[in-house]
């Protein structure tokens, strides 16, 4: 399979929450011109997203929901559930924990570990907020498969370096830090004063 952009995967992420929406009410067939008004782009950017993985649909009545549905998830590794750990119990982190919408894809967040001793010992969610001292034992007792970086830009690195020993492939980082990481883990990065940045371009330029 050739490589394909994350900016594709995202868009196909995108493109599997509009197809549940349309299952929700009922819809049975959609067009790639509804898919893309939708996710702001084009029905050929749809359709040329979607050839990577093969042919999709038919030609005039366009899309079966439930079925591009179906294949988007096994695209998208959505066909079993994961593990997950939260480092960082601070406000982001909670805001992540209390969010229904990663359980709902089959994201389970198992283990919070922080630093605070106000924090440790606290209950989220039903979990117990565990010492980032506890972090190598807690997980190689129960590992996980993928790990969200909440911490300070200056803890990121030695915390990550942890989680690569202990195993975790693959990383979503929140700290306002570049990681480094061997070539077989996967960390994606989430910069919230980027984020704003391209904001702030949009409304000066608009």
């Amino acid at each position: 399979m050739r490589k394909v952009a994350d900016s594709t995967v995202r868009r196909l992420s995108l493109y599997l929450r509009f197809l549940d929406e349309f299952e929700g009410q009922g819809v049975e067939t959609v067009s790639s011109e509804a898919l893309a008004q939708r996710g702001g782009t084009t029905s050929a950017q749809v359709r040329k997203d979607l050839s990577f993985f093969g042919s999709f649909g038919k030609r005039g009545l366009g899309y079966f929901v439930p079925e591009l549905a179906q294949r988007l998830r096994q695209i998208l590794g959505l066909g079993r559930r994961y593990r997950v750990a939260m480092i960082g119990a601070g406000k982001i982190g909670s805001a992540l924990v209390q969010y229904r919408g990663f359980q709902q894809r089959g994201f389970d967040i198992v283990s919070i570990f922080d630093v605070d001793p106000a924090k440790i010992g606290t209950q989220w969610n039903d979990l117990t907020v565990g010492s980032i001292d506890d972090l190598d034992r807690d997980l190689r007792a129960q590992p996980v498969d993928m790990a969200v970086l909440v911490t300070p830009a200056e803890a990121a690195q030695a915390v990550t370096d942890r989680l690569v020993v202990l195993g975790v492939k693959a990383i979503l980082n929140f700290a306002p830090a570049q990681l480094n990481v061997p070539d077989d883990v996967v960390v994606k990065t989430v910069n919230l004063a980027l984020e704003l940045e391209t904001l702030s371009y949009a409304l000066s330029n608009r």
